[in-house]
């Protein structure tokens, strides 16, 4: 029987088929589900800012951050026996959840700058996103199947959608 692993927020975790991850409360936060079809070995990364070199006091969550985040995803896969140059990824998160969030402040745009931020990222790596539910104004729910790359998301009072 699959187990689905909790992934809680500036958390990533791995996982191997037939086992699956979730994290609840994506607002302007980011999930990032990444994948290698092969080995079906998946993770996911539930990370809540776009970037760490902000950060000086050295107290660094790796994974709150989509720039340190994505690589310690990729590589702790890699040391379950999954291979970058077949991995894929999808991202849902990044919403604008607050009226305020709307202004021209860098603050105000978290949920976009996290989008930003993990695109960059995953294309630097060479991962490519083959689908993505981001943006707009709600928060979201994600289960992620590595066997089959399903990731389901869930929104309160939306249809469940799977990409």
């Amino acid at each position: 029987m699959s187990e689905i692993i909790k992934v809680g927020m500036a958390d990533l975790k791995t996982c191997v088929s037939p086992n699956g991850v979730t994290t609840l409360g994506l607002g302007s936060c980011v999930g990032i589900a990444i994948r290698d079809p092969v080995t079906k070995i998946g993770g996911l990364a539930h990370v809540m800012l776009p970037d760490s070199t902000a950060i000086r006091n050295g107290h660094l969550t790796v994974a709150k951050f989509a720039d340190t985040g994505i690589v310690e995803l990729v590589q702790q896969m890699e040391k379950l026996g999954a291979k970058r140059s077949r991995m894929v990824a999808k991202i849902a998160g990044g919403a604008t959840m607050f009226s305020f969030q709307g202004g021209a402040s860098p603050m105000g745009q978290v949920g976009q700058r996290n989008v930003e931020a993990t695109k960059a990222k995953l294309k630097e790596l060479k991962i490519p996103i083959l689908a993505e539910d981001t943006g707009l104004n709600y928060g979201r729910t994600v289960v992620f199947y590595p066997e089959t790359g399903e990731f389901h998301i869930r929104a309160v009072g939306k249809s469940e959608t799977v990409i």
